[in-house]
């Protein structure tokens, strides 16, 4: 069972000592562990907060190649992400489909221009490519998004990049590396290094529910905490200059009416020379993104006024219904670890993500993006072999299946992205038939789905269970806020827990929910 207690034990019966302790538990840090637990290595990863709280559950929900980077010129950048995006739709088929993309043309040179653009990006995809992209007239891209604007419309390009659950993709590798021997644990917080002589030997740890604190040892330490990598360098060098210059992107979800069907909008240039996507998710609609740099990195960023206006300025252009702030679900944001440039001279850069050595042998893995988590781990767990003087071993990651691996499934209800764990999950209901109630009436998520969570995903609190087990919190914030009470209920009756400590969750839980509803 992936439960808390019984990764605790395991740190206890390991006598603290691992090859690897990894710090961070979004998509770098976990895919590091299921890299190195798949090779035999003694993996312990810790997590100040849940798995993806931070930015790798506030992605756009794509599992793209990088269509920008293509029109950057950056070859080698989109073969190898094209390359991953055909791995991760072939590893974790549950959470990985492919889904149409339609480029509208309002232009003459637009076609012919973005059309050989997308032949390009079909063939550097190869044989994991999706399907190739073709040429629509006007009335063709009427015929899929019947709500653009028709206003100029020219025709359009179609072609098909990936889409997944970020958040349940995370949890499903934190499952897959337990299942490889790995020890995760959430709510740990790392708060200093173990140095013997000149050399990074360990972390200082303090569980953050008990207020216990521990040491560990280990051969190395890989700093994958995102965009707070600079302040664990911090720990190990207190003079270490900033890595990072992370840039805040936010997102609206908008009800399906917006964008009815199964295709995508990608706006290839907006005001601020970012791609723009209104992409079908969940029975919802995710608009986004935005690029605003930011000073401060938290764990709840929150969209800024400006940022709120570009979106709904953007997007009115292209919709015919131009949506209004009562309409917007929700609206969250998530920061990206940029790399500054010069953090290149003194580092191992690897395409768009960088893993740096300190004198003390302190990794740290920074930048990156979903798409590419996998090739990260395996090029730092190469690194991390070196350093900890561990055996070479192989990865293995390439044709690993993720936790829940289901290749294909008829199974039209929201839980097919539970993938080979849906069964379980029905009979639970089979035992209490109550189990099979919804946790509101416009959410989809059912009572069954809490009691999963908790004694197989390591949820730990309401917002674990309503903002990343399932993304209730995401899809329509106002409705989560209301089912809080009896996910605090559910959870309690598991986890053995007080009426005061059900009445405090969901007293936590409002005051954060209440920074995803757009006020009218």
């Amino acid at each position: 069972m992936f439960r808390r207690s019984t990764q605790m034990e395991a740190v206890t019966a390991l006598e603290g000592h691992f090859d690897i302790v990894i710090v961070g538990g979004g998509a770098s840090g976990l895919g590091a562990a299921v890299d190195a637990a798949s090779r035999g290595h003694r993996v312990l990863l810790v997590e100040q907060s849940d798995f993806a709280k931070g930015t790798s559950s506030r992605s756009t929900k794509l599992v793209h190649g990088g269509v920008r980077y293509l029109k950057q010129g950056n070859v080698s950048l989109v073969l190898e992400a094209l390359r991953e995006r055909g791995l991760l739709v072939r590893n974790a088929p549950h959470l990985v489909h492919s889904l149409p993309f339609v480029i509208p043309n309002y232009h003459w040179w637009e076609g012919p221009f973005y059309g050989i653009g997308m032949k390009v990006y079909d063939g550097l995809a190869g044989r994991l490519g999706l399907e190739p992209s073709r040429w629509l007239t006007r009335e063709d891209v009427l015929g899929v998004l019947p709500n653009i604007e028709s206003e100029g419309l020219n025709g359009g390009i179609i072609y098909h990049d990936g889409q997944f659950d970020d958040s349940r993709l995370a949890i499903n590798l934190a499952q897959t590396a337990v299942e490889k021997g790995a020890v995760l644990i959430n709510y740990m917080r790392c708060c200093g290094l173990i140095k013997e002589g000149a050399h990074v030997a360990g972390v200082r740890l303090r569980d953050e529910e008990s207020g216990h604190e521990m040491e560990v040892r280990a051969k190395v330490v890989i700093n994958a905490t995102g965009v707070f990598a600079d302040a664990v360098r911090r720990m190990d060098d207190a003079g270490a200059k900033a890595m990072l210059s992370p840039s805040q992107g936010i997102h609206f979800v908008l009800p399906r009416e917006f964008l009815p069907g199964d295709t995508a909008i990608m706006i290839p240039k907006t005001d601020d020379g970012r791609v723009l996507f209104a992409v079908p998710w969940h029975s919802r609609v995710v608009v986004g993104t935005t690029d605003t740099p930011v000073d401060e990195s938290s764990l709840e960023p929150r969209a800024l006024p400006d940022e709120i206006d570009f979106i709904f300025t953007q997007v009115s252009r292209y919709l015919t219904r131009d949506p209004k702030r009562s309409d917007v679900l929700s609206v969250f944001a998530g920061l990206r670890p940029l790399i500054k440039a010069e953090a290149g001279s003194t580092a191992a850069l690897s395409r768009d993500h960088l893993i740096s050595i300190s004198e003390s042998g302190l990794i740290t893995l920074a930048g990156g993006k979903w798409t590419t988590y996998r090739k990260m781990a395996e090029d730092v767990i190469d690194h991390a072999e070196m350093i900890g003087a561990l055996d070479h071993r192989q990865c293995v990651t390439h044709e690993l299946p993720v936790h829940g691996y289901q290749p294909s499934t008829n199974d039209e209800s929201h839980l097919h992205y539970y993938g080979s764990d849906a069964a379980s999950i029905r009979e639970l209901i089979v035992a209490d038939p109550v189990l099979g109630e919804r946790l509101h009436p416009r959410l989809e998520f059912i009572k069954a789905e809490v009691i999963w969570h908790v004694r197989h995903e390591m949820a730990r609190t309401v917002e674990d269970v309503l903002a990343r087990r399932t993304r209730a919190l995401l899809l329509d914030a106002r409705a989560s806020l209301e089912a809080a009470t009896v996910v605090a209920e559910l959870m309690a009756q598991e986890l053995g827990q007080t009426p005061e400590w059900q009445q405090a969750q969901v007293t936590a839980y409002q005051a954060l929910a209440s920074g995803y509803l757009l006020p009218h």
